[in-house]
C-alpha cells in the first residue's frame, strides 16, 4: 500500500512540475544568471534546451541557492542535469513519467535506441541523465559535473549528488 502510495507521490509531484513548467517562461534577466555559472558553450547547451526544461534547470538552480549551497559544480550541474531531453515530445514525458511509476519493465522495453524510431522518445526519458552527462562533457564541464549530472537519478552517492536529486524532485 505505501509502495502505491509513493507512486501516486511521485507521479503527483511530476505534474505539478510540468505545470508550472508549461505556464512559466524564461525572460532575458533569468538567462542573464549563465554567465555567472557557465562557460559560453554551456551556456548554448542550455540554450538548446526546451523552454520546459530551461524553467526547471533554472527552478533547481533556485531551489540550491536558497538552501544555501554555492559549490560551483553543484550549481552547474543544477542547470545542465537536463540537456539530454532534446528532441523529446510532450508526450513521451507523460507517458514516461506514467510507466516510471506504475510498469518501469515496460518503459525499458519502449526505451528504444534508434532515433528514427517513434519510440525513441522513451530512451530520451529514460537515458536522459547519461546523454545529459555526454552533452555536458563535450561542452567542457569538468568531470565532477559530469558525474553529478549522470547521477541525478540514481542513489546519491554524496552531498552534492543528494543535493542536486532533492531539488530536482522539489523543483
Amino acid at each position: 500500500m505505501n509502495q502505491a502510495r509513493d507512486r501516486i507521490g511521485t507521479v503527483v509531484s511530476r505534474v505539478r512540475q510540468f505545470l508550472a513548467a508549461v505556464r512559466a517562461g524564461v525572460n532575458d534577466d533569468e538567462l542573464a544568471i549563465l554567465a555567472q555559472h557557465l562557460d559560453p558553450p554551456q551556456r548554448d547547451l542550455f540554450r538548446e534546451m526546451s523552454p520546459i526544461d530551461q524553467r526547471h534547470c533554472l527552478d533547481v538552480l533556485h531551489t540550491l541557492l536558497r538552501q544555501g549551497r554555492s559549490d560551483p559544480d553543484l550549481l552547474r550541474a543544477a542547470l545542465l542535469h537536463d540537456v539530454g531531453k532534446r528532441g523529446i515530445r510532450l508526450w513521451h514525458r507523460v507517458a514516461g513519467v506514467l510507466l516510471g511509476a506504475f510498469w518501469p519493465t515496460l518503459l525499458e522495453k519502449l526505451a528504444v535506441n534508434r532515433p528514427q524510431s517513434w519510440l525513441y522518445g522513451f530512451y530520451i526519458y529514460r537515458y536522459h541523465a547519461d546523454l545529459s552527462a555526454e552533452l555536458a562533457e563535450r561542452s567542457g564541464c569538468p568531470p565532477s559535473v559530469v558525474e553529478l549530472v549522470r547521477g541525478h537519478h540514481t542513489l546519491p552517492e554524496n552531498e552534492q549528488a543528494q543535493a542536486l536529486q532533492e531539488a530536482d524532485k522539489l523543483s
